[in-house]
């Protein structure tokens, strides 16, 4: 079983800083089906864009390629969009989850406390990021809570899928954000989504932490023990997909 690795959201830092980065979705081949780690903007936020979508090319060069859909980046890998039966979302901003009506059909796969924080009322300047129309195609939902199970030293939940797949708890960006921990073979990929900029050695620790939580220097030395995990976050430089797209 493969796991096919694209960038859904290019977002680069405008002179005089340099930090170019594209966000991380993974498409999965599993004993049900296709199952997609995270899904970028959608169609409908490149028609008829959002406040955030409209803010981020203002602040950011974001060049808002629809082709960059994770719906038309499948297509291009040779599959129907229909093959996708799973979705599985580190946490629900809008560059995660807006492709979401791009997939009505399929199971969406979440924390619950993630959820809660979606539908529930804005508590935290991250929560800006949630955008409502995009879980209004969604028919059916997977929530999970943190039991007492783990992977490697981490809290995390067994997903029901093989190959083998973990939601691991990294509570702090937004409520209820996780990794998604995937068997690679021998090894790992985890996609540790916005809990950390664990390839950024020029943003300061405080911003890191202001912004992407407490769990940045533990992903790190995580990283070091454990060469046999393939760790990134959501936002990853280009020679980085370069790496790492088959």
């Amino acid at each position: 079983m493969s796991i096919h690795i694209f960038n859904v959201f290019t977002c680069d830092n405008r002179p005089p800083f340099k930090l170019k980065t594209g966000m991380v979705s993974a498409l999965v081949e599993t004993n049900d089906g296709l199952a997609l780690i995270d899904t970028g903007p959608g169609l409908e936020d490149y028609a008829n864009p959002h406040w955030m979508m409209r803010l981020f090319p203002l602040l950011f060069y974001a060049p808002l390629d629809p082709q960059q859909a994770a719906v038309n980046q499948v297509r291009r890998l040779g599959y129907r969009p229909e093959d996708v039966r799973h979705i599985i979302l580190t946490h629900m901003h809008f560059d995660h989850c807006g492709g979401l009506p791009d997939f009505p059909w399929a199971k969406v796969h979440v924390h619950r406390r993630e959820y809660e924080a979606f539908t529930g009322r804005s508590r935290r300047w991250t929560d800006a990021a949630y955008i409502r129309r995009h879980i209004t195609a969604v028919k059916d939902w997977a929530l999970y809570d943190t039991g007492d199970e783990k992977w490697y030293d981490f809290d995390a939940i067994r997903l029901p899928f093989e190959p083998e797949m973990w939601l691991v708890p990294l509570h702090g960006h937004t409520r209820g954000q996780c990794g998604v921990a995937v068997r690679d073979g021998d090894g790992w990929f985890f996609n540790a989504a916005d809990a950390g900029a664990v390839y950024n050695d020029e943003s300061p620790a405080w911003l890191i932490r202001l912004v992407l939580g407490t769990h940045d220097a533990r992903l790190r030395r995580f990283m070091k023990e454990h060469p046999e995990v393939r760790l990134c976050n959501s936002h990853m430089f280009p020679a980085w997909f370069e790496e790492n797209t088959l």
